[in-house]
């Protein structure tokens, strides 16, 4: 998965149709989470359309999220917010602004409110499973 440095960087030289694009392009970039998976307990509520968030905890501390959603441009958006924490410990995660690191996209005004109304619950979410995971790690 390509760095949020990274992506913001091509993302900043796009406009309209081209960011979307970009958003499709990462969406298909994460990796494929296992239709097991996607259940009521994975589920992000909020969102327009289905959206799962599915954390593992590494032998090293760090955490890596496996998620989707059904809809292409959603997806992408997934992939932004992931992108943001992918393998990083679990306390850092914690501590992420997530939001704050999404800013320069200014989604609220690329994408409609629908989009972006499940962003601040799927934050919530990482953020929060990543506390658990900080406070049982040695």
């Amino acid at each position: 998965m390509r760095s949020l440095d990274d992506i913001r960087e091509e993302y900043a030289f796009l406009d309209g149709d081209e960011r979307y694009r970009l958003l499709i392009e990462l969406g298909r970039e994460l990796d494929p989470m296992p239709d097991a998976l996607k259940t009521e307990a994975t589920k992000v509520r909020g969102c327009s359309a289905s959206v799962w968030v599915y954390p593992t905890a590494r032998e090293d501390g760090t955490l890596h999220f496996l998620a989707d959603s059904n809809a292409a441009i959603t997806k992408g958006i997934v992939a932004l917010v992931i992108a943001a924490v992918q393998d990083k410990p679990a306390a850092a995660v914690a501590q992420t602004d997530i939001a704050a690191a999404l800013e320069p996209f200014d989604l609220k005004n690329q994408l409609s409110s629908n989009r972006t109304q499940g962003v601040p619950n799927m934050i919530a979410l990482i953020r929060e499973t990543a506390a658990r995971y900080a406070a049982e790690a040695p």
